[in-house]
């Protein structure tokens, strides 16, 4: 089960709420979760963390603002379980990928970020994939590609076809109607949405959107308050060949 990012304090509640049940229902076996915008405000602190992996999440990857709070620097460094995009240069916080020992098989699980429309300049994502798949011994192997363009989603996914288990998209916030399994059996999604506030834009008070783009001028960002959504993907692997089976979409409320 992949989480899509969830923004604030209050969709970290919304989280610990619902993920448990859904969990049992659906019988799933892993989790991972999107958290870099789990703080309040942008990014995520090892509080946030805390409470997503005590929710019921087993592991986090994060995005373009995995290095917004100083004070998880550390935390990414001593945590096996949480990753940032592997193509930010090796002397930041922390690592790109991790291999988890679930006893009857591993996971390789990736985190990349994407070039177009992004505010920084990284490692390309798919030379960079390219290396990481050379190092990896695992099965199963399950990227989380942070990235603006549905383009350059929809690329990364058809260039790891047959070579990883699933791919999915993050960082918009939105969840795309393409949950599918690809030619050569890899899950697919171009961004599986978020977890937060559904008045609002991407989390954020919609009025302040509003003004921004009417009027130009920078504003201050406050995140929105009131009902909120989960959303997620279930992606179903064959343990034996590492091939998905199905992919479908969840919006919980």
């Amino acid at each position: 089960m992949c989480i899509g990012d969830v923004v604030g304090s209050v969709g970290c509640a919304f989280l610990r709420e619902h993920l448990p049940h859904f969990k049992r229902q659906q019988q799933i076996d892993f989790v991972i979760c999107n958290g870099e915008n789990s703080a309040d405000g942008n990014g995520i602190t090892p509080k946030s963390a805390d409470h997503l992996f005590t929710s019921g999440v087993d592991f986090i990857t994060l995005g373009n603002h995995s290095f917004r709070r100083k004070e998880v620097y550390p935390y990414l460094d001593e945590k096996p379980n949480i990753i940032r995009p592997a193509n930010y240069p090796s002397s930041a916080p922390g690592v790109g990928y991790a291999t988890v020992d679930m006893g009857y098989t591993a996971l390789g699980i990736v985190n990349l970020m994407g070039q177009q429309f992004m505010d920084a300049t990284l490692e390309n994502p798919f030379t960079a994939a390219d290396k990481i798949l050379k190092e990896l011994d695992a099965k199963i192997v399950l990227v989380d590609f942070h990235a603006e363009a549905t383009s350059e989603k929809r690329a990364m996914g058809f260039y790891l076809d047959g070579r990883v288990s699933a791919v999915w998209g993050t960082h918009t916030h939105v969840l795309t109607a393409d949950a599918e399994v690809l030619p050569e059996g890899t899950g697919y999604i171009t961004d599986i949405g978020m977890t937060g506030v559904i008045d609002s834009c991407l989390g954020v008070k919609k009025d302040i959107i509003m003004r921004r783009f009417s009027t130009q001028l920078p504003e201050r960002f406050e995140l929105a308050g009131g009902e909120c959504k989960l959303n997620c993907v279930i992606f179903d692997i064959d343990r034996k060949s590492g091939k998905c089976l199905s992919a479908q979409s969840f919006e919980l409320r």
